[in-house]
């Protein structure tokens, strides 16, 4: 009788063995980041590599977790779905929809109607016109400078006398400064220009955010 005793009590200890060992052998098999099972056998349906449709009590190979996968229970109902991850494409479009909605947040904190838009609009060319006229008017003077000095220098030529060099230096110093002002002016022509488009857009985007019908 104590050695049948033994007997049951070792059997019983090499099945609680097994079943722990099942336990923690389907714990680690499941996939990553899945939250705690409430209770109960969980199985895992995912597609494989072949388009075939795989059912595993263990968990679901690393090489498909990011083609989502659905988690059933006992009964083989469906009790949660983790979706496939992002694709490249979809990850990028999720970033211009975030950058879109900042950009309109950022309109909308500037404007308040097309009319704001407009009169922005108008003082951005008046400022930029102001500068070109400006640059435009230093130009003029440069080349009545450079005029008066060419005939001087022209005038001591025909006298047999050499260019001083000082009147040298001046003339090519107003050649200098004659063509950074003609790149100014084609700057501010150019700021101008894209002002004038970037405004358009803003008009036109915020016609469409507030409803507007302009």
């Amino acid at each position: 009788m104590a050695r049948q005793g033994a007997f049951r009590f070792t059997v019983m200890l090499g099945v609680l063995a097994l079943g722990l060992l099942g336990a923690v052998s389907a714990q680690a098999a499941k996939p990553a980041g899945a939250p705690a099972s409430s209770g109960g056998v969980e199985m895992y349906r995912y597609v494989d590599d072949k388009g075939v449709v795989v059912i595993d009590r263990l968990g679901v190979p690393s090489q498909y977790i990011g083609k989502g996968y659905q988690v059933l229970n006992e009964q083989g109902r469906v009790i949660r779905v983790v979706p496939p991850a992002p694709t490249a494409e979809e990850l990028q479009q999720r970033k211009a929809a975030a950058a879109q909605a900042s950009s309109d947040a950022q309109l909308l904190r500037l404007y308040t109607s097309v009319e704001d838009v407009d009169r922005a609009r108008e003082r951005k060319m008046t400022e930029l016109d102001g500068l070109s006229s400006v640059a435009k008017g230093n130009l003029q003077s440069l080349k009545t400078q450079q005029a008066n000095l060419q005939s001087q220098a022209a005038d001591q030529e025909r006298a047999g006398r050499q260019v001083p060099d000082h009147m040298v230096d001046q003339l090519n110093n107003l050649r200098d400064e004659e063509q950074r002002l003609v790149q100014a002016i084609a700057h501010y022509q150019q700021l101008r220009a894209q002002a004038n488009a970037s405004f358009d857009v803003d008009r036109a985007r915020l016609q469409q955010l507030l409803g507007a019908s302009h």
